[in-house]
């Protein structure tokens, strides 16, 4: 009988190793996806939904490069978007590799199975990810992230849903979804907008309210050497 159980006892430990295992292989074949871009320039329609403001449909160009510089700047010379837009990128949530992986097990995202992996990150002072509680990937059988929540200590929670077409060989979306808290929209000095109906008065940006901004890419020029001039 003990024999038994130990046997039992080994396979148990052999079979969650293994699983395990199997969860970082899934994480590196996207970061290995995502590593062949070291940098772009994409260009785009911007369209962003806060439920006190009419905020017009922009162009916009959006330029990326490794590890994790990202601007997005729209037609007028103008970049306005939340703190946590950073996100927008998921290269940006993968580039610390100080994190814990959890095996989320399996769910469905609409018809499509997907492997659930959540990140723990480690402390790091000198990162701005030092926010970020809890990173959760939702991944396809192709090695692309779908969808992905990052939960911050003061900011509430960031959820990035993607789609992909042309470009997908290099883990980028040909359109993003962001949602994120009303109250971190940032509108720039110089700027304004007309308020919706039910929002005349100075909004309330305390309440916990949603907004989105949705990215449709039209075109990437990809590894073309940007410089970090264009950032700053």
């Amino acid at each position: 009988m003990k024999k038994i159980f130990v046997f039992l006892l080994l396979t148990r430990c052999f079979t969650s190793s293994s699983y395990a295992q199997n969860v970082n292989t899934i994480l590196q074949k996207v970061k290995d996806k995502l590593n062949l871009v070291n940098d772009y320039e994409a260009s785009g329609e911007m369209k962003t939904k806060v439920v006190f403001l009419k905020v017009p449909v922009a162009s916009v160009k959006i330029y990326y490069k490794k590890p994790d510089k990202l601007k997005i700047k729209n037609e007028k010379g103008i970049s306005f978007i939340p703190k946590g837009a950073v996100s927008i990128n998921i290269n940006n949530v993968l580039t610390n590799n100080a994190f814990t992986i959890l095996d989320g097990g399996i769910a469905k995202l609409g018809n499509t199975n997907v492997r659930v992996i959540k990140l723990l990150p480690e402390d790091d002072p000198d990162s701005y990810r030092d926010d970020v509680v809890l990173s959760t990937l939702y991944i396809d059988d192709n090695f692309l992230i779908l969808k992905a929540k990052t939960t911050t200590k003061d900011n509430g929670t960031y959820e990035l849903e993607m789609s992909y077409g042309k470009y997908a060989g290099y883990g980028l979306p040909d359109k993003v979804i962001f949602t994120f808290n009303t109250k971190d929209y940032k509108i720039p000095k110089g700027v304004t907008f007309d308020y919706s109906e039910d929002q005349k008065k100075a909004p309330d940006k305390t309440k916990a309210r949603k907004g989105t901004i949705q990215i449709t890419y039209k075109t990437y020029l990809i590894n073309k050497g940007l410089s970090d001039a264009v950032f700053k």
